[in-house]
């Protein structure tokens, strides 16, 4: 019983460590930001296009530059599990990159439309709505923030 409770406090001390190390901020504000290098559970869209985003709302990390989201495409962020579209010039969206059907993560942008490899469905890049199935629900929305030409995780 002592080597079992041993283990336990150990295994649990560990995890709490490597938490507690993780949950570290970046004190970096470095606007030039490589995506690889941040990362987060979340992201979405412009400001004014995204429902509940409010002014005020302070940024989190950059996700990318606005000139990395091409006009009428998108950029997928497998990493932080979201896709960026640009429908319109200035214009910014984003959504979860994981598909509503089965779960598999979208892999490209292309002629308007967020496609999933596993099986065929796809989406719109203005709203996430289903444009071809078997997947019947929208990609969920995120949120973003854009501040001159960096686009903010929120």
């Amino acid at each position: 019983m002592t080597q079992g409770s041993t283990r336990r406090t150990v295994l649990a001390t560990s995890a709490v460590a490597l938490v507690a190390a993780g949950c570290g901020t970046n004190s970096s504000s470095n606007s030039e930001a490589s995506p690889a290098s941040e990362t987060s559970p979340s992201a979405t869209s412009h400001p004014s296009a995204a429902a509940g985003a409010t002014e005020g709302t302070t940024a989190g990390p950059v996700l990318a530059s606005t000139a990395d989201i091409p006009e009428g495409g998108g950029k997928v962020f497998a990493e932080q599990k979201v896709v960026v579209t640009q429908p319109k010039k200035g214009e910014f969206k984003a959504f979860s990159a994981i598909c509503s059907h089965q779960g598999c993560t979208v892999g490209k942008v292309a002629n308007g439309m967020i496609d999933c490899p596993c099986h065929g469905s796809s989406f719109r890049i203005a709203d996430g709505s289903v444009a071809q199935g078997p997947s019947v629900r929208p990609l969920d929305a995120k949120q973003i923030k854009v501040e001159g030409n960096s686009i903010h995780l929120l």
